[in-house]
């Protein structure tokens, strides 16, 4: 199935799709780095971005018209920074605000389905009524604002439109869904709003994927049966149980159903110390980086639960977030493949550019794994096999 990605970024929704069977036609994005970090894995042969046809550029000069009836999936996460809550909250009045041409993308394209994601602070209060627009754009892309009108009067005209019960023109239905990668196993507390939708004369029935991980699970492992610390053959001196790990331990009858969520220590325990590693025979993007320390507020990722949400930041990037936390007590910065594996991109993918750079980078990205699960499923009710057994 045929695929177009916009505002890639380093590639992590792209990753996740092109795993689940896709394949992309136009890949799309402005900045120069993430373009770098993807043309330097494809000129590697590394799978799935070997063949992809990146286009670096502004999405607003882009012709979709050429694509039209021949693309099964749209997707592409359009920038955050108007509504993430480590920005300046601008939204709407954000120059950076992309939703508009997200939505022409579709009515250009008239794709199948579509996916899109945003930052959980697109769904605050103050951004509520915006937020129904993006919404309603996506479910009535044909129905576009005027010359010179304000978006107040176009989600007016809007609302009259789905009220109406009018069935005719390109009509597409939508499910917004606010996920935690943590409950799909991607070891990373992350929440993202999730825009899924499909052309509504397929007659598709959707429901967003399942959790399959849960933080009760992680709990009943660390505190009843010990599965995790004898899995990671640690001694009882390694161990760090909290106050607040064992009173929830205590109010669990029954071993949960679903496994547990990936910890910090799950995901990096397999790499070398990198203040120890000879740079000769380093593993790629593994340079230790100095000068982290904590502060309150700013404590670091604690190495036996998920990481704290890596981020960018629109003033560099933050300590805490993008610290580990040891079980002695000490912090150092996370290495960029350990970002990396907390966002679950292959290790076969190298990034480029500075430290700040390369995880602002990955502060930007979607979890390579939760973009397969979605996509995978996606896949499945458009009539192929998006089998994410494997995952």
């Amino acid at each position: 199935m045929r695929s177009i990605e916009l505002f890639a970024g380093a590639g992590g929704l792209g990753i996740g799709v092109s795993l689940a069977g896709f394949h992309p036609c136009e890949v799309i994005e402005r900045d120069s780095y993430c373009c770098d970090t993807i043309r330097a894995n494809r000129a590697r042969g590394v799978a799935p971005v070997a063949g992809w046809p990146i286009t670096q550029g502004d999405v607003r000069d882009v012709d979709f018209a050429r694509h039209e009836g021949l693309i099964d999936l749209v997707t592409g996460g359009p920038p955050c920074q108007p509504f993430s809550i480590g920005g300046r909250h601008r939204a709407y009045d954000d120059a950076r605000d992309m939703f508009p041409e997200a939505v022409r993308a579709l009515r250009e394209v008239m794709p199948r389905a579509f996916i899109f994601e945003n930052v959980k602070g697109l769904t605050r209060e103050s951004f509520r009524n915006y937020f129904e627009y993006i919404r309603l754009q996506m479910i009535h892309p044909e129905v576009v604002a005027r010359p010179a009108e304000a978006w107040e009067d176009h989600l007016a005209r809007l609302e009259q439109h789905e009220t109406s019960g009018e069935s005719a023109g390109l009509r597409y239905n939508v499910i917004v869904h606010l996920a935690n990668a943590a409950d799909y196993g991607v070891p990373q507390r992350r929440e993202r709003v999730f825009f899924v939708g499909f052309r509504s004369d397929l007659g598709v029935r959707w429901r967003f994927p399942a959790p399959t991980h849960s933080a009760e699970a992680l709990t009943w492992a660390q505190y009843r049966s010990d599965d995790y610390w004898e899995r990671h053959r640690t001694p009882s001196a390694g161990r760090v149980p909290s106050a607040r790990g064992m009173a929830r331990a205590a109010l669990l009858r029954e071993r949960p159903l679903l496994r547990p969520w990936r910890t910090v220590r799950d995901a990096i325990a397999d790499l070398p110390d990198p203040k120890g590693v000879s740079y000769r025979d380093a593993v790629a993007n593994h340079r230790f980086q100095p000068g982290a320390r904590a502060y309150p507020g700013h404590t670091g990722s604690p190495l036996d639960e998920p990481a704290k949400t890596l981020k960018a930041g629109v003033h560099g990037v933050p300590g805490g977030e993008n610290m580990l936390l040891m079980a002695d007590g000490a912090v150092r910065y996370f290495t960029v493949r350990e970002s990396a594996r907390l966002q679950t991109f292959p290790d076969t993918f190298q990034f480029h550019g500075s430290w700040s750079e390369t995880m602002r980078q990955l502060g930007n990205a979607v979890p390579v794994r939760l973009a397969r699960i979605v996509a995978a499923d996606v896949m499945r009710c458009l009539g192929a096999d998006g089998d994410v057994r494997s995952l």
